[in-house]
């Protein structure tokens, strides 16, 4: 049966009523290990109403997911030693129903198939252009990948190959697993089904900011640890923070200085002001398919390239953090 073959490790910290929907759609399968880290919601009250069973993570160290996803694998190896495959599921995601089927039916077609995913979609998407933004950003072609998001369902044997998640690492956590894997022959693909569904619930600025500002930090510390051997995204991601949120405005602010000395210096910005506005025009051109007016493509488009100066505060924090020699701990949006 494809209960007795496959885990489910939740995570979660203070997701309220998005846990709740969470546990209850998977709470008929057997094998299901929530890893609490530190709630105060009653969350690992309502977990244990259901028949879960809860792990609550100790501190310290500091709370990471990277942590809680193996403090999760480990409770079920320890439970069920016979488990071929887990599902890794964040707290504030749903389960769709027959996705379980699917991902053990694709892993058992291809034995070198270490996880796989499918389709994340946004419970809200309609309720701020975050929510919006997200929905997209997980509509990942069906096909192979190189890695995988938070959700996905991986092959025990795989996991054990490199023993789990990084627990050092507090965020970037799953393309790091998933590039040591792939050192080892272990393969990964996107399946064209749903998987499961999200609530971002992203509806301030500062919380679309500062998820960016973690994507900035996954990209630098997942770029420094793997070098020449990073995931092609992240090392693109990087240089384009670099370009766009570094250089530019260093030769805008250069081309002031210099209108110091003589106003005509300031004419050096215009050029740079022209290539921002040119790569507004192309993002906005590029995102018009996914957008129902050509107003909010425009938006979309802006905050794509605002998305550049968040994520380098985030890879600026990076090295600040590795040069003190301590990290602060998870950089968390909500």
């Amino acid at each position: 049966m494809i209960g007795d073959r496959v885990g489910l490790v939740v995570i979660g910290r203070n997701e309220g009523e998005r846990l709740k929907a969470s546990l209850r759609s998977i709470a008929g399968l057997r094998h299901i290990a929530y890893v609490d880290s530190g709630s105060t919601d009653g969350s690992q009250d309502f977990a244990r109403s259901l028949g879960i069973e809860v792990i609550a993570l100790p501190v310290p160290p500091k709370f990471t997911a990277a942590r809680a996803r193996n403090a999760g694998i480990a409770a079920l190896a320890a439970a069920a030693p016979d488990l071929e495959f887990i599902q890794m599921i964040d707290g504030d995601c749903t389960i769709a129903p027959d996705w379980i089927e699917t991902a053990v039916a694709a892993l058992d077609a291809d034995p070198r198939l270490g996880g796989t995913f499918g389709r994340r979609s946004e419970i809200a998407p309609e309720r701020s252009i975050y929510n919006r933004m997200c929905d997209i950003e997980w509509a990942v072609p069906a096909g192979p990948v190189l890695a995988t998001g938070g959700d996905a369902m991986f092959r025990v044997a795989a996991l054990g190959a490199v023993h789990g998640y990084d627990p050092s690492l507090i965020a970037g956590e799953e393309p790091d697993m998933c590039l040591r894997m792939g050192r080892l022959g272990w393969r990964f693909a996107c399946i064209d089904a749903p998987m499961s569904r999200h609530d971002a619930n992203i509806l301030r600025f500062g919380q679309w900011w500062r998820r960016a500002r973690r994507a900035g930090f996954a990209a630098a510390s997942h770029v420094a640890r793997h070098g020449r051997k990073s995931l092609p995204g992240d090392v693109a991601q990087v240089r384009r923070m670099l370009f766009w949120a570094a250089l530019l405005p260093a030769l805008i602010v250069a081309a002031i200085l210099c209108s110091l000395i003589d106003a005509r210096f300031a004419l050096l910005a215009v050029p740079v002001l022209a290539v921002y506005a040119l790569q507004l025009c192309r993002l906005a051109r590029m995102e018009r398919p996914r957008w129902p007016d050509k107003r909010a493509a425009w938006r979309a488009g802006g905050f794509r390239l605002l998305h550049q100066f968040a994520a380098l505060t985030g890879l600026a924090s990076y090295w600040f953090d590795r040069l003190r020699g301590h990290d602060r701990g998870i950089i968390e949006y909500r």
